[in-house]
């Protein structure tokens, strides 16, 4: 085992640019909704610099970068309902695990380690996206950036996580890939560990200062 696990029971992982890649997905989605607006759709490149901050930035970003201005609110609004009904549709045509993630997933699991998936997408689209992977039994608690008022970087739904386990914080770790994952887990008293993969906004994750970093997740195990 990595030695980033000494003394950990309960392991919190982001979900996308860390267990899967999902933009190719997102993208579609995006772009089919700002066709709906009448704004040219930004492709899967602009996409990937854009996600982590959850749905709501996600579509504030295409529409300003699409347009060179802040979106109104009710065009904004729009256009995310629209995001959500294309991606509530598909989520799953070509998004893909990491390399790593499922041996990772399955031994951790294996060996009696309480796992937790804090994303700041919708929960919604968890359910659907696990069991396509197979990957529903693995987590006892799966949170979306609506699940509570605060969303990562916010630590309040990692310190949500450690209490629904019954875990010390410094019982638990925190795996992503960008610096929400990083500042959250590190405010709320968890360890951290970083895959360099995701997205993280065109920086390296590696600035943010983990615990520990990781080529890929089976590098866990």
């Amino acid at each position: 085992m990595h030695p980033v696990l000494e003394g950990i029971r309960l392991v919190t992982f982001d979900l996308d640019g860390t267990l899967i890649d999902s933009v190719p997905d997102l993208a579609v989605a995006v772009d089919r909704a700002l066709d709906d607006h009448g704004v040219t759709g930004r492709g899967e490149g602009r996409v990937r610099d854009w996600v982590g901050n959850g749905s709501h930035k996600l579509l504030e970003r295409a529409l300003r970068d699409a347009t060179g201005e802040l979106p109104a609110p009710e065009v904004h609004e729009s256009a995310h309902e629209a995001f959500l009904h294309y991606y509530g549709q598909a989520p799953n045509v070509k998004t893909r695990l990491y390399s790593g993630v499922r041996e990772a997933l399955d031994v951790l699991h294996g060996r009696g380690f309480a796992l937790a998936l804090v994303t700041n997408k919708p929960h919604a689209f968890i359910a659907p996206i696990l069991e396509e992977f197979g990957l529903s039994a693995h987590f006892g608690l799966c949170l979306g950036g609506d699940s509570l008022p605060q969303k990562k970087p916010d630590p309040a739904p990692l310190r949500h996580v450690a209490r629904h386990f019954g875990m010390d914080v410094q019982e638990c770790l925190m795996v992503g890939d960008s610096r929400h994952d990083i500042d959250a887990g590190r405010r709320a008293g968890f360890r951290t560990l970083a895959v360099p993969y995701g997205y993280n906004h065109g920086e390296p994750v590696a600035a943010s200062r983990p615990d520990a970093m990781v080529e890929s997740l089976a590098e866990l195990v």
